[in-house]
């Protein structure tokens, strides 16, 4: 055989697998390369959309903090009102109570201070009954000296 026809042999040989592969694997070849391209761009394309979206939640999540902790010291300053409320409400419900037991204890000191002047009058009333009898013992008319004796006691 001779060289140059082996070699235009070759050659022919080639030229038929180039335009094969052109037309039958070559498409195929690009297509599959220009799926993995788009899935590839489409991965770094969800990759930064999930990175933006992790900055914006975490800018929500310290919006969320600071709410949260504004709403705790709103909290906690309205339970310190209530607090000072119900104190104050405290206070004044035992000053009127102190008022009432004052009240009391004055309107008894009374009652017993007007008990005890008519103890006292009955008393003195006795005291000069026994002490105006010992001195009239003498006279007759009992009846008419208790008489004046209780119109004097009366009177004290």
């Amino acid at each position: 055989m001779n060289f140059n026809a082996t070699l235009i042999g070759q050659l022919i040989a080639f030229t038929v697998f180039v335009v094969f592969c052109m037309k039958l694997v070559w498409p195929f070849l690009l297509q599959a390369m220009h799926d993995r391209e788009t899935r590839i761009a489409d991965g770094l394309a969800a990759a930064e959309k999930g990175q933006a979206t992790l900055v914006e939640a975490e800018a929500k999540m310290i919006v969320l903090i600071e709410k949260g902790k504004q709403k705790a010291a709103d909290i906690v300053s309205q339970g310190q009102k209530r607090h000072d409320e119900i104190v104050e409400a405290a206070k004044g419900d035992a000053l009127s109570e102190k008022e009432k037991i004052m009240a009391a204890a004055q309107a008894e000191i009374e009652q017993q201070r007007t008990q005890t002047r008519e103890q006292l009058r009955v008393e003195v009333a006795n005291l000069a009954l026994v002490g105006a009898e010992q001195i009239l013992m003498r006279e007759v008319d009992r009846n008419a000296h208790n008489d004046v004796l209780t119109k004097i006691s009366a009177q004290l």
